[in-house]
């Protein structure tokens, strides 16, 4: 599949229905623009790839709204070479976007069939996570603690306590919060247990699955 002149113009005018939502990182905005987000979609869904929706890909999961995916990775605030962890590989969309801002991603999925798939379709891109974990993304990943950064690109019914134990001293995480409808929710980490705590606004996510493996 091919990434044409066509799609190009079309990412375009996805970035500018970005920037009229109130989205300001350049970086991530130029991450939207180059990334070919209709190869990570399902072939029935490709005439909508640059409409500003998201759209279901395999095991009953979702690849999320590009504003969904720019406005959690702008609360981010990435600079390159931070050390980021993703709970919810999922079609690889968001991880392509944190490659390409040049975080050291580490990336958990807890579906069997997206794993394989996304683990190996994104270094093809071009995209090379450090690392791609089939297993539960409610435990982090411990061993490679501590993160700069942890998003969560599913709906969390709690916060995981291990994910915030895995932040550093100033660390961020990004987590849609809630059963039915998510409060998007930013922790900060201020020390050994203060965390700042922010709310912005209501998302709808598929849920984060635990207990899987």
């Amino acid at each position: 599949m091919q990434d044409t002149f066509k799609h190009k113009g079309l990412r375009q005018q996805l970035v500018n229905i970005l920037v009229n939502k109130g989205i300001t990182d350049k970086a991530v905005l130029n991450a939207i623009g180059k990334i070919p987000r209709h190869l990570f979609m399902d072939s029935s869904f490709l005439d909508h790839a640059y409409q500003d929706k998201a759209f279901p890909i395999a095991a009953d999961q979702t690849i999320s709204q590009p504003y969904t995916v720019a406005f959690q990775t702008e609360l981010m605030e990435i600079t390159r070479g931070d050390k980021v962890l993703e709970i919810g590989t999922g079609s690889g969309y968001q991880t392509a976007v944190l490659c390409d801002l040049g975080a050291k991603v580490y990336s958990i999925e807890r579906q069997q069939e997206l794993f394989k798939k996304t683990s190996k379709f994104l270094p093809k891109l071009g995209f090379r996570a450090k690392k791609f974990i089939f297993g539960d993304g409610y435990k982090g990943l411990v061993e490679e603690a501590p993160f700069k950064s942890i998003i969560v690109t599913a709906g969390a019914p709690f916060v995981p306590k291990p994910l915030l134990a895995q932040l550093e001293i100033g660390g961020r995480l990004v987590i849609p919060v809630g059963d039915n409808v998510q409060t998007m929710t930013l922790f900060v980490r201020k020390g050994l247990k203060e965390f700042d705590k922010t709310e912005f606004g209501e998302f709808r996510f598929v849920p984060l699955l635990e207990d899987k493996n």
